[in-house]
């Protein structure tokens, strides 16, 4: 089954442009109660994804840093600790599984790698589950 499916489309999902601010992942995180965006380019590409950990972690690492200061701290001067590989647009359903069981959700990108949404990890599982008890009982 292709995973066109299971697609959330872009304009239905909490990204941020790859030249945001650190505080500006921390607003939207919180605001949307997330604990990982993905990152688009300025040409619209997949970038990456930015998870709390990776803020803590630059928190914890920076001598000094408070709140306000995360205005000028830009996200790609953030170590980025999981990478979330995306998945074409045209790739079947089988060969998402793995990628969920390390990612909350898969990106998806046509072509040219631009991104054009997600698969969540519990549309993935739901559609395990549904193919489970559908198959009959082997006693």
């Amino acid at each position: 089954m292709n995973i066109a499916f299971f697609l959330i489309p872009k304009n239905e999902v909490v990204y941020l442009p790859v030249n945001s601010t650190m505080r500006q992942a921390l607003e939207k995180m919180e605001y949307h109660r997330y604990t990982a965006v993905p990152l688009i380019d300025e040409d619209g590409k997949y970038a990456g994804t930015i998870t709390e950990g990776d803020l803590l972690w630059k928190m914890k690492n920076t001598p000094g840093l408070t709140f306000a200061d995360t205005e000028q701290v830009m996200i790609d001067e953030i170590p980025w600790r999981m990478i979330n590989n995306p998945v074409r647009v045209n790739a079947e359903i089988e060969g998402l599984l793995s990628l969920a069981i390390v990612q909350n959700f898969v990106p998806v990108v046509d072509d040219s790698g631009i991104f054009i949404g997600i698969i969540r990890r519990r549309e993935i599982i739901e559609h395990y589950a549904k193919q489970c008890s559908r198959k009959p009982d082997a006693i």
